[in-house]
């Protein structure tokens, strides 16, 4: 092991051992790295060098793109300089950025279409508490007007071509349901109500060209939705049929240039989210991708030419293809190993861009030459001054579960691996759940995970536990309702794939998890508190049901839909079994708890009850909460301090330095 895993050791100790003997907690030691909205209890000082070795992995930026500028000079992207992620304009690849927004809560945003003066539509919470509000940015005269009313949460729908009008879903009616709002994105105070919703979730996902119809999809849960289109001048919806008789999927959408048909991605009558085009006169479906295997995850229609980009989730990694026209065959666009996301077309139809995330390298803005298939880097984020011939990639690997199934999983090898011939030659794991649950782990670049990879010579294994999605409808359903701890009882199959692996250390194991995955963590540790060591709980449900009774009003139903409905006796029966809060005095291992104050999603309640109960027990427990986050931590300085408390506590727990 580094000799500064040893030296730090010491350190370690002995601030633990200050902290505990300053009182509960070690509240008499305050640790000067600390954030002032940070709220840390029994966790120690962390010591500098932690900070210092972590310096360069936490500089890491990445840059994602957010659209191209009405006259194809330039994009916008959103990138990190400061504390929060803002608005940049790039005028070149790999030429000038400009900062354009300077705020200190993430901002996310668009160039208004067909806009000369390059007018940007933004969208901004507060405190993480995801009660976005929609601005817009006046480039000209430098104003930033708000549209919405400062308090509800407001969501950013389909926007017209001509950038004349905008979907804004909106619960500011009465806190709970989303109605639909028409808006003109240059006027404030012109909301006007489109569609009045009870408790009903609508998503706009387009406009017809001519800004008579709009299109629309009824979200049930992952497994149901409904496409529907709405007449605007009248508010007369036309509900469209589904594939087939069954409930169905209905993923991304766009309507044809020719407003004549629809471009729809469902999973009736297959496992998984085909493309298809329906025909609105005929109401007949036509399967554009019956050969491909794998969930259609986007789609993009450039609006002259009727070109079609669509992106299909093969395994966790992205495949792009181009559909020229409705008669001629699609192409396959090359492109490396990764994740694309946000593809839009440039102005003249020329060329898609989009960003690129790899599990080798941050995310980036790009863009392709639609005739010649060249690949474009517009920004070249930094990797704070870190090597990446260093950075590891996963490798994709399957485990069986306790059923048969083949559960499939990426895994971050260090380099330094070897078959070990001794126990002490092997390496320590920590078990990394993604949340949802109907979410899946991509091989997108995580710098904590090339942080324990390289630096603490930790294995990091992310699995796709059933009811992860991008395996196929039958893999989605297989935890719902009362089947949920059946994706717990997949950790326990990792758990015995990891003590089969000559070199890893299955005595030396920690799971992590955020929201759902933050379940999925504490779940672990009361299933198999003998086989982990340590957990991390960020922004976790302790409790079902009070999960459900205290979630924000407008999520409840969709989280009834997929976790089970705590009203119900016998749901309510399965809840209370197998919460983790009602089974806490198993938890043996060691356990740090993370999460935002002002969390509208997993309350906050969450976390104070599963760390009081578990120290009820005799058992610590680190906790990191924040007074200016929501679900997940957003800002860099809280980021910086969460991590490298992260970082302590797997050192000290699963032995690291020794």
């Amino acid at each position: 092991m580094k000799i500064w895993l040893q030296s730090l050791l010491a350190v370690l100790l002995a601030g633990h051992f200050l902290a505990a003997a300053e009182g509960p907690g070690g509240q008499g030691v305050v640790d000067p790295r600390r954030p002032g909205a940070i709220d840390a209890r029994e966790v120690p000082v962390v010591p500098a060098e932690i900070f210092a070795k972590l310096a360069q992995y936490q500089s890491v930026r990445g840059a994602a793109f957010r659209g191209w500028a009405p006259d194809g000079t330039g994009i916008l992207i959103n990138t990190r300089f400061g504390n929060s992620s803002q608005l940049h304009r790039v005028y070149e690849p790999a030429g000038r950025r400009e900062q354009i927004t300077f705020y200190n809560e993430p901002v996310s945003g668009m160039f208004i279409p067909q806009a000369t003066d390059g007018a940007i539509l933004m969208t901004m919470d507060s405190g993480g508490n995801e009660n976005d509000q929609v601005y817009l940015f006046d480039r000209r005269k430098f104003e930033t007007r708000l549209l919405t009313d400062g308090k509800s949460r407001n969501q950013l729908g389909a926007i017209r071509d001509n950038g004349s009008q905008v979907v804004i879903s909106s619960n500011q009616r009465n806190g709970r349901d989303s109605d639909l709002y028409l808006a003109d994105p240059r006027k404030p105070d012109s909301m006007v109500l489109l569609m009045q919703v009870e408790k009903q979730t609508w998503q706009a996902y387009d406009w017809s060209r001519d800004g008579k119809f709009i299109l629309l999809s009824r979200y049930v849960s992952a497994n149901e939705s409904y496409p529907a289109l709405l007449n605007v001048a009248t508010g007369e919806r036309t509900d469209l049929p589904l594939a087939t008789d069954e409930k169905a999927s209905v993923g991304p959408m766009a309507i044809a240039p020719d407003g004549k048909s629809i471009l729809i991605a469902t999973d009736g009558g297959s496992e998984f989210n085909r493309l298809a085009r329906f025909d609105l006169a005929t109401r007949k479906y036509e399967w554009l991708t019956a050969d491909i295997p794998w969930n259609v995850s986007d789609i993009e229609i450039h609006a002259d030419s009727g070109q079609v980009a669509f992106a299909v989730n093969d395994d966790g990694a992205t495949r792009l293809f181009l559909l020229p026209n409705e008669h001629a065959p699609r192409r396959d666009l090359k492109l490396p190993l990764g994740i694309v996301s946000g593809m839009r077309f440039s102005p003249d139809g020329k060329r898609l861009g989009f960003t690129l995330a790899r599990a080798d390298l941050p995310p980036d803005a790009f863009s392709m030459q639609l005739d010649t298939g060249e690949l474009t880097r517009w920004t070249y984020s930094e990797v704070g001054g870190l090597n990446p011939e260093n950075f590891v990639t996963p490798s994709r690997i399957q485990f069986k579960s306790f059923d048969g199934r083949m559960i499939p999983a990426y895994y971050f090898q260090p380099r330094t691996a070897v078959a070990a011939t001794s126990s002490a030659a092997r390496l320590p794991v920590l078990i990394s759940i993604h949340g949802g649950p109907e979410s899946q782990y991509q091989p997108f670049f995580s710098p904590i995970f090339q942080y324990y990879v390289n630096e603490l010579g930790i294995a990091v294994i992310c699995p796709n536990v059933r009811g992860s999605s991008g395996y196929g409808k039958t893999y989605l359903k297989l935890d719902n309702a009362e089947k949920r701890e059946d994706s717990v009882k997949d950790i326990g199959a990792l758990l015995d794939w990891i003590a089969q692996q000559p070199e890893l250390d299955a005595s030396r194991v920690a799971v992590a998890g955020g929201s759902y995955g933050g379940y999925m963590t504490l779940a672990s540790l009361t299933h198999f508190g003998d086989r982990i060591r340590a957990g991390i709980d960020v922004v976790g449900i302790a409790n079902f049901i009070t999960f459900l009774e205290k979630t924000a009003g407008y999520r409840v139903d969709l989280r009834r839909a997929e976790y089970g409905d705590e009203r119900d006796p016998q749901m309510k029966a399965i809840f209370e079994k197998i919460s983790p809060l009602n089974n806490a005095d198993k938890i043996l291992a060691s356990l740090m708890v993370v999460h935002g104050k002002n969390d509208p999603r997993v309350p906050f309640f969450e976390a104070e009850q599963i760390a009081a109960r578990v120290r009820q027990n005799g058992k610590s427990v680190w906790t990191v909460f924040a007074n200016n986050e929501g679900h997940g931590f957003a800002k860099k300085d809280n980021v910086d301090y969460e991590r490298a408390v992260e970082v302590l506590f797997l050192m000290k727990h699963l032995g690291l330095g020794q």
